[in-house]
């Protein structure tokens, strides 16, 4: 018998502020039409008064152990995946772990920016695959717009605030691709290209930053690195693109998320989009799009997915999981 780590509970939040392209028109050199045209962006949520990374964390991570029907007791584990942490320290997670109320278990925070949750899925995984834990909790969750730069047009525009998570559970399986759950995957870096996407804040400046991108080359990269990683994954996996059921991509830009499609050769009926109401939540995005996926009815048990981002570092990586 085969071990494998099975979606069990998915859930997502969302700050209730809500900003459409047009309200930057009275501050930027921009409009609706040039923001959707390059991102596909048409309006994403800003954390308000009280709402911060930890509690949109908390409020997912009780959705996804309501529909498991369990309780904060029965999760041994709790990873944050965030690089806009309500502190620089402790973690998020442990933040998580207390808000929830666990009396016992462990909780740590990845940051791999916007791969983030794809390295946190992969690390619960091998948890869960080493016996260190039965039960994993999954976050993706930031806080963006308290980093941007509200006179930089290129980049402000892009970037929205939310959480998701996803709870895996061990289950025997047969260890065949036709299995329930996480069948392989895929991380990378190269931290050569760290001018590329990057705060320019931190320790060593004494203050929290600003981000800085440059999305020429972001894109350049994002679209190869993505179609390569998600390739890697499928073979691993024993699948083929043919199998797949969905592409549940890291939602940062509409034409990165049609150009790995296209080089993957899948339709865009196969690809879960929420980019138009989000815009890109970094390390939240997928999660946050499986749970919306699950929520509109296209994401069903069995089906089978591929997830894939890339982030600041640069890092970026894929998973292949059956629901």
């Amino acid at each position: 018998m085969t071990l494998r780590a099975v979606v069990k509970g998915v859930g997502h939040y969302l700050p209730t502020r809500v900003v459409e392209n047009a309200e930057f028109e009275a501050t930027l050199d921009t409009n609706d039409e040039w923001i959707r045209a390059r991102s596909g962006i048409e309006r994403r949520h800003f954390a308000g008064e009280g709402e911060t990374t930890s509690s949109m964390a908390t409020a997912a991570a009780r959705a996804a152990l309501d529909m498991a029907d369990l309780g904060p007791d029965d999760i041994d584990a709790v990873i944050v995946a965030t690089s806009t942490a309500d502190l620089t320290f402790p973690s998020a997670a442990t933040m998580v772990q207390a808000q929830l109320g666990m009396k016992s278990g462990f909780a740590f925070d990845i940051q791999a920016v916007c791969a983030g949750f794809v390295f946190a899925l992969s690390n619960a995984n091998a948890l869960i695959l080493s016996g260190q834990a039965t039960r994993v909790m999954v976050i993706g969750a930031e806080t963006f717009s308290k980093i941007m730069d509200w006179t930089d047009r290129s980049t402000c525009v892009l970037f929205g605030d939310g959480a998701g998570a996803v709870l895996l559970e061990a289950e025997d399986a047969s260890g065949t691709s036709d299995d329930r759950g996480i069948l392989s995957t895929d991380l990378n870096s190269d931290g050569t290209h760290r001018e590329l996407l990057y705060v320019d804040g931190g320790v060593s400046t004494g203050t929290s930053g600003y981000l800085r991108m440059q999305g020429n080359q972001v894109f350049r990269h994002a679209v190869a690195k993505l179609s390569q990683t998600a390739t890697t994954a499928m073979a691993r996996a024993g699948i083929t693109s043919d199998e797949v059921d969905w592409i549940v991509p890291h939602q940062a830009n509409i034409r990165i998320i049609q150009g790995t499609a296209k080089k993957l050769g899948l339709s865009m009926d196969k690809v879960v989009v929420t980019v138009q109401d989000h815009g890109n939540t970094s390390a939240a995005s997928i999660p946050l799009a499986l749970s919306v996926g699950v929520a509109r009815g296209q994401i069903k048990t069995g089906d089978l997915i591929v997830t894939e981002a890339i982030g600041g570092g640069l890092a970026w990586g894929a998973v292949v999981l059956r629901w």
